[in-house]
């Protein structure tokens, strides 16, 4: 049931859309191309299993394993404190 000037079904388009943005964005950051045969960051080889398995690989898993942890530091707070909820 909409309510105000939203028509039936406006709310779940809405999260949809929102959804779809989001795993657009996320294959956008999935790597592209041939995969290396050797670790952009520190030289070793990459496994063939690895390669087969991630198309366009360009770290070998202890790399990615330490970048994949540098972007999950930090964030938004998307719930907010209860007082900036309140103004």
């Amino acid at each position: 049931m909409a309510g105000g000037w939203s028509r039936d079904g406006a709310v779940q388009e809405q999260i949809d859309a929102s959804v779809e943005d989001g795993i657009a964005r996320a294959r956008g950051r999935l790597p592209a191309g041939p995969s290396l045969s050797r670790c952009e960051e520190c030289e070793v080889k990459i496994p063939e299993a690895r390669r087969k398995a991630v198309p366009g690989v360009r770290l070998c898993i202890a790399c990615q394993q330490l970048q994949d942890a540098q972007t999950m530091q930090g964030g938004i707070n998307r719930r907010g404190s209860k007082d900036s909820q309140l103004r």
